[in-house]
């Protein structure tokens, strides 16, 4: 464990101009190129050739969660504009049931322009549909970086969602240095998105189009999907010197018992669209343990700390674990496993259920780099020395990646 957290992050750096970032994606989704990392070896394609690249028997896990338009803005009587960005649900503190809310909500926020915001309730007055409503917006607590903020509103026929999809503003990437477009409410979402929840698009799946998913099913690729709802913690770099002092952010999880049923069948040939849906379900390996360890564990103590990877007993199968949890998803009388991981995937850290990633190029120091170094084994710089050279669109908006572990 310890030579991971000694990692220094300037070891992560690269040079990376702006010009460089695609600040919008390319108006056919699947026209994108492919990096692809195989046997060692980097070559390139088109996206819409993704399945060329897949065997036949193979299954392929996406990320279905939905950004939602979470940054609203207020104006105060003085002209200041302060923006709240909604960042977790806190009251209720459930995703399904806080969009669903009439009357009242708490979200964790980040606030922009806040020393202009030190008390008072701030309000504004929206049309959804043809219904008029008051949103009003009260700081309570600020903790960190964030800050406790009490959502009311005086319409018990609008829900917090509705407020949402009338009032708010889509968050696209800070590093895109623009404003959010209307063009981005649909290009910063999968097609397959479903589970509203995330502040951030799981920006691997934004390649995929219906002939991509046609083309995949011809081949005869198995295609599920899990749901992470991707924090703002995703754009924060790591800011200490060594990986040992950065606090990785938490993610809610939900996975229905019938994908884990999947991996357990496909195992060997697991293909995970994106970064939130590798630590989706590396998590598993070891919720499986704890649950092993304790089978009656209380659903809430489900979660995956940041350093937990790289502890002792971590032997077991991968197929004993997922078992267990069929087990524990059965005794709890439901459908589905919902936890929280806060999962770190550095060098050192070892795949036990993901086979092949693909995945966007990522921001210089960042956890997420870190990540495709841990599954490359090393050689991320060769692959991104490639993409600069020949002029892949790096980040969100960017090219994909498919990568396959140097030893396969």
């Amino acid at each position: 464990m310890q030579e991971t957290k000694n990692i220094r992050i300037e070891t992560y750096d690269y040079a990376l101009p702006d010009s460089r970032i695609a600040k919008f994606p390319l108006p056919c989704r699947d026209a994108s190129r492919l990096l692809v990392y195989k046997d060692g070896k980097v070559g390139e394609d088109v996206f819409s050739r993704l399945a060329d690249y897949i065997s036949d028997d193979t299954l392929m896990v996406f990320n279905n969660t939905k950004v939602i338009q979470g940054r609203v803005l207020f104006r105060k009587d003085t002209g200041a504009v302060i923006e709240i960005f909604c960042l977790e649900p806190l009251v209720p503190h459930d995703y399904q049931l806080v969009f669903q809310t009439t009357g009242r909500c708490e979200w964790k926020c980040l606030v922009g322009n806040a020393k202009r915001w030190k008390s008072g309730i701030l309000t504004k007055k929206l049309t959804i549909g043809n219904e008029t409503v008051t949103l009003s917006a009260t700081r309570k607590e600020v903790e960190s970086e964030a800050s406790t903020v009490v959502f009311a509103w005086d319409n018990p026929r609008v829900t917090f969602a509705d407020l949402l999809e009338g009032g708010g503003i889509i968050p696209i990437p800070p590093y895109l240095k623009r404003e959010t477009e209307e063009s981005d409410k649909t290009t910063y979402q999968t097609v397959y998105s479903k589970i509203k929840g995330s502040v951030a698009a799981p920006t691997a799946g934004l390649h995929f189009t219906d002939n991509t998913f046609a083309s995949l099913k011809a081949k005869g690729v198995v295609c599920e999907e899990v749901t992470l709802h991707v924090g703002a913690g995703t754009f924060r770099p790591v800011k200490s010197e060594t990986l040992e002092n950065h606090q990785m952010h938490t993610e809610f999880v939900t996975v229905q018992r019938h994908v884990i049923e999947q991996l357990l069948h496909y195992a060997g040939r697991v293909v995970a669209v994106g970064t939130t849906t590798v630590r989706t379900l590396e998590s598993l390996f070891f919720l499986g343990g704890m649950v092993l360890q304790n089978p009656t564990i209380a659903p809430n103590e489900l979660k995956v700390t940041q350093w937990q990877p790289y502890g002792k007993e971590q032997d077991g199968s991968v197929a004993g674990r997922l078992l267990a949890l069929l087990h524990y998803i059965d005794g709890q009388g439901g459908d589905s496993l919902q936890f929280n991981t806060e999962i770190m995937i550095a060098p050192g850290y070892e795949f036990r259920i993901v086979d092949v990633v693909v995945t966007n190029f990522h921001q210089p120091q960042s956890t997420l780099l870190l990540l495709v170094d841990s599954f490359l084994k090393g050689r991320w710089r060769e692959v991104y020395d490639y993409a600069l050279a020949r002029d892949f669109r790096f980040l969100s908006y960017g090219d994909s990646s498919l990568l396959f572990p140097p030893e396969k």
